[in-house]
Formats: C-alpha cells, structure tokens, sequence
C-alpha cells in the first residue's frame, strides 16, 4: 500500500457519519490535510523564531531582514512541498490536471498566500507589536480562506 493510500485511509477514518451530512468528502480531506501542513508550519516557524534564528536583523547585502521574515522565508520552500504533495496526492486526487499544470498554478497561489502571510506579519509585529509566532497563526487563518478557493476552483479545477 502506498504512503497517499495510507494517509487517505487515516484521514477517511475519522470522516464520521454526523460530519457527512454537512461536509462534502474533498472538503474533510482538504480541511486535514490543510490542517497538518499548517501545523507543520507554525511549528517549524515557531522553531525557527524562537530556537534557531539569534538575530533581530540581518544583514543580507542588499538591506537586513528581520527574525520573523527570515522565519517565514525559511518555513515557506518546506510547507509548500508538503502542502502540494498532500493537496495533489489526497485532496483532490481526481483532478484531470497534470503535475506540470497543478503544480504551477499551486505554485502561483501559494505566492499569493506568501503576499498575504507578508504583508500581514509586518503589519501585525512592525505595526502592532503582536508576538511574531502568535501573529504567524493569525496570518495564517486568514489565508486559508483564499487557498482553498483558489485550489478548489483553479489550482485543481475538476478534481
């Protein structure tokens, strides 16, 4: 049995019967796979904030970079393999788009999302003076929104 197979039968397990009365299928597994790329995220940038990265800014030739943003430049190559693998492979797995086509239009959206996941924690920690980890999760509820109907509708159209 395949590592997608293995994952969908986890996920599906949990798919109970109050649940599919008002959650279509896809959706759940969207929902958990979502869910756990997302986890993934705020764990690995809450590592990096808080463990990893010693700085407050850094220089980087052209300008210095901030702790949180280095953060999140970081988290972002890790979370969108994970997150394209979990969508394409188990989400929407019916989808009649290739890998070349899905993955770029994923691509594309995830560089939405990462406008939006900018823009927000500069606001949010520069502006606000909100903790960067408890800003990320907040950034990042925001965004879900915007993915999954980007995904739904175009990244994966007709899955």
């Amino acid at each position: 049995m395949k590592i997608q197979e293995k994952i969908t039968k986890v996920i599906d397990f949990f798919y109970v019967k109050p649940l599919r009365r008002f959650v279509p299928l896809q959706t759940f597994r969207y929902a958990m796979c979502g869910g756990a790329n997302l986890v993934l995220n705020w764990l690995v940038y809450a590592l990096l904030y808080d463990v990893v990265l010693g700085f407050d800014y850094l220089n980087v030739g052209i300008g210095y970079v901030s702790r949180h943003i280095a953060a999140l430049a970081i988290t972002f190559p890790i979370t969108l393999i994970t997150g394209y693998l979990l969508q394409s492979r188990i989400s929407f797995a019916g989808s009649p788009l290739g890998d070349r086509v899905s993955g770029v239009r994923y691509l594309i959206t995830t560089l939405g999302s990462l406008a939006i996941n900018y823009a927000c924690l500069k606001l949010f920690v520069e502006v606000c003076d909100v903790y960067a980890p408890v800003a990320q999760i907040v950034t990042s509820l925001i965004t879900i929104i915007y993915s999954y109907l980007l995904q739904k509708f175009w990244t994966f159209k007709g899955a």
